[in-house]
């Protein structure tokens, strides 16, 4: 799951490297328009429907936060 995260991520901003990053937002990785685009890629992608309250910066700012989520939502 980890790799198909980190593709996504690379895939709505290329030119970041999202691997050495512990917080995306606090590093500027993503902004707003990229979270947005982010859930809307991760819904598509797993078929699942993150719900509003879920969509918050912790829930974003990493690798390990984003896996924590999707298994929330039944993705492996």
């Amino acid at each position: 799951m980890k790799d198909r995260i980190l593709q996504i991520l690379k895939d709505i901003r290329p030119e970041c490297d999202f691997a050495k990053s512990c917080d995306f937002l606090a590093d500027g990785l993503l902004d707003s328009f990229d979270m947005v685009t982010l859930v809307a890629t991760l819904d598509k992608t797993f078929s699942i429907s993150i719900e509003g309250i879920e969509i918050i910066p912790n829930n974003f700012n990493s690798v390990e936060a984003i896996q924590i989520l999707l298994l929330k939502y039944g993705v492996h």
